[in-house]
């Protein structure tokens, strides 16, 4: 290893944008919602993708071999987007995608791409969100029910009690690696 004796200029990147190799035979228009295949490849984002972005614009690749092309995407920012059932009272409520212009309040199998950071209208909001920040494993619980409040077990043992404790435990471990991750 050897240590600088001079200035040396070197290439940067400036702001929140990156490119991804794009997967064969398929076109990543301007605005989806970017997910990885699982191969490292950038393709139009299917529930369960991890998220890399919103495409910068248009890159075909439909006549091409997997990296042939190439997709720009935003990976930090706000951006507005319709949301499925969004009302005024969803505001710090996460956002799913279940493919590149489909949004909502779901988690299910749906990939968590940010959070309600405001309200616009009726089904409209704005979202933050972060693809560099990747979103630890959630805590799964497998009995009781969550809710806001962690109940005294009492002196007699309650097992529904403490199943119900743990799951609001659970639930707002969840809550708290969804948002360090954005």
């Amino acid at each position: 290893m050897s240590t600088l004796i001079a200035d040396k200029i070197r290439d940067y990147e400036l702001g929140n944008v990156n490119e991804y190799p794009m997967i064969a035979a398929d076109v990543i228009y301007e605005g989806a919602a970017v997910g990885d295949n699982g191969s490292g490849y950038a393709r139009p984002l299917e529930a369960g993708d991890a998220f890399r972005g919103f495409a910068e614009r248009n890159s075909d690749n439909h006549d091409g071999v997997a990296g042939d092309k190439s997709i720009r995407v935003k990976e930090t920012g706000k951006i507005v987007l319709p949301i499925s059932g969004l009302s005024i009272d969803d505001v710090g409520k996460d956002v799913y995608a279940s493919d590149d212009d489909t949004f909502t309040l779901t988690k299910g199998s749906n990939t968590r791409i940010g959070y309600v950071c405001r309200y616009e209208s009726s089904g409209v909001g704005i979202v933050a969100f972060n693809a560099n920040e990747g979103v630890e494993a959630e805590v799964t619980v497998s009995a009781g029910t969550a809710g806001d409040a962690v109940a005294d077990v009492g002196a007699s043992f309650n097992q529904a009690t403490l199943n119900n404790n743990f799951a609001s435990l659970t639930e707002k471990v969840n809550y708290l690696l969804r948002r360090l991750g954005q």
